[in-house]
């Protein structure tokens, strides 16, 4: 940490680590590569693999489509399954379809689709943290639709309405921000005091360990910059954290050409890091870019080492091991 230490009346940078891709991510894209390998294209995609817009187009590029619903896939064709996960009732379309499915799900994502079928199974009433509309919080809602209602704030916790207020449990979006999701917790439990958790943190390590870093080096910077997509729930949390830990201003960029010169006037000391679905290309570029504006001083930042993979799933597995 000696980086954050330095006189400041130079123009440096400071590159946040970890950031971007995370285990799930990692094998997510993997799997569509291989999947392309294996058994050629096209592979059909439901929604985007990954919410990045490189990663998609790059994806695309190579053979994959993309597509919004299960019904736009060819009767019988392969699809994948993004990391964000699928509700039953997708399962069940692709089935009747006959398609061959490969779940890209990230593990963590299929943990907290477990604590709702469980919870579910105990005829608890089950608060679901997150933001409506997002893939994952549709695949974990319709783990037990009736069974779940979502929350997306401290401050909707007063409209909740359950069966019994002693018997209610609580999971969360694996990509919220930690300190908000805190909250929300917190006002449930003074709702509801017997409020039960789930047996482990439902917001992963990666998003845990993204905003530790930008923790870390936000009081130290004027602008923070982070790398990633709009509809990147992990990412817009990264530009919120900035602002909260003591940034003065952080913006969100799909890469280094859509950075604003004008965010550097008067600055001397540039955050960057990159939401978990970012490959680090765009980080070099930003880097790059920086550089060419006098920010050729990088400093790491470094509050967690990642160590955590995943194997692919098991339905590719099988077919690259047959080989």
């Amino acid at each position: 940490m000696s980086a954050m230490t330095t006189a400041t009346n130079q123009r440096r940078v400071l590159l946040a680590n970890p950031r971007g891709y995370c285990a799930g991510v990692d094998r997510a894209v993997i799997t569509v590569e291989k999947a392309l390998e294996q058994y050629g294209a096209p592979i059909y995609v439901r929604k985007q693999i990954v919410h990045n817009t490189h990663v998609v187009r790059t994806l695309e590029e190579r053979g994959a489509i993309f597509v919004e619903e299960t019904e736009e896939v060819p009767e019988g064709a392969i699809v994948v399954f993004s990391a964000h996960g699928v509700s039953p009732a997708v399962h069940e379309q692709a089935h009747r379809r006959q398609l061959k499915t490969i779940d890209a799900t990230c593990p963590l994502v299929t943990k907290v689709h477990k604590e709702a079928q469980r919870f579910a199974s105990e005829d608890r009433d089950i608060i679901l943290i997150g933001h409506i509309g997002h893939e994952e919080v549709e695949g974990t809602s319709g783990e037990a639709p009736d069974h779940i209602q979502i929350v997306e704030s401290p401050d909707e916790v007063h409209k909740v309405e359950v069966r019994d207020p002693d018997n209610v449990s609580w999971l969360s979006q694996t990509t919220l921000s930690v300190d908000e999701t805190n909250q929300t917790v917190d006002a449930l439990r003074e709702r509801f005091p017997n409020l039960l958790d789930p047996p482990s943190d439902d917001i992963c390590y990666a998003t845990s360990n993204r905003q530790d870093a930008v923790k870390a080096m936000a009081p130290e910077c004027e602008l923070v910059i982070v790398v990633g997509s709009d509809n990147s729930s992990n990412s817009v949390r990264l530009v919120e954290v900035a602002l909260d830990a003591g940034a003065n201003a952080s913006y969100l960029i799909d890469n280094a050409t859509l950075m604003d010169e004008a965010w550097l006037e008067g600055v001397t000391t540039v955050g960057v890091t990159s939401g978990a679905s970012v490959p680090d290309i765009l980080v070099r570029e930003l880097l790059d870019k920086l550089a060419g504006h006098g920010f050729g001083s990088v400093s790491p930042v470094t509050t967690a080492d990642e160590t955590l993979t995943f194997s692919l799933p098991k339905e590719l597995r099988r077919d690259l091991r047959a080989e």
